[in-house]
């Protein structure tokens, strides 16, 4: 066993109460970044970013684009402008009423979108685990640190409380000595001479 592994079973014994194989991938990676005095946070958007493909890409723009009021706005105003030109034109409209054509876009255009939102969608909720895990990590280690200082302190209030007692005793045996050389007995208060 090195030493490394050593430290990491001591660390989780003392701080999570579990034996090493015990731990989890991010309870192991936590203790071991405190062992070693590294951080545990990260910019997870940034390592995520940097993962996404030309076509994960794309499919967030189409997402944010298809999910804006702008384009929402913009594509009532087409539908509109389309029903009035066809039915002005009356009978030499390019769609006319029940607007089939514009049917078969819409039709075509929601299988295409749809797809593509629940795509962005998933990789979203893959972001959002990868988020979750983080905090995880970084809320772990917090806590550690807490429990870690809490101990610091109590050996340091330890550590007084044993130094003023030593004092104290000193100080108990010094004025025993001045009474005895003063030649008060021991038997009587301090009071009464």
């Amino acid at each position: 066993m090195t030493n490394d592994s050593l430290d990491l079973d001591h660390l989780a014994r003392r701080w999570l109460g579990k034996a090493t194989p015990e731990l989890v991938e991010q309870e192991r990676r936590v203790l071991s970044r405190m062992a070693h005095r590294k951080p545990v946070s990260q910019d997870v958007n940034a390592a995520f970013k940097s993962d996404l493909t030309f076509g994960e890409r794309l499919s967030d723009r189409v997402a944010r684009l298809g999910g804006s009021w702008g384009f929402i706005s913009s594509f009532g105003l087409f539908l509109l402008v389309w029903a009035i030109l066809n039915l002005t034109l009356g009978r030499h409209a390019f769609d006319p009423y029940p607007f089939i054509f514009l049917n078969l876009l819409l039709s075509m255009l929601a299988a295409i979108q749809a797809p593509i939102i629940m795509m962005s969608q998933n990789r979203q909720a893959t972001k959002d685990r990868l988020d979750a895990s983080h905090d995880y990590e970084v809320n772990l280690k917090a806590e550690i640190e807490i429990m870690a200082l809490h101990e610091k302190l109590h050996q340091m209030r330890d550590s007084q409380i044993q130094t003023l007692i030593t004092k104290q005793l000193e100080q108990i045996d010094l004025l025993t000595t001045l009474l005895r050389k003063n030649g008060v007995s021991n038997e009587r208060p301090l009071g009464q001479a």
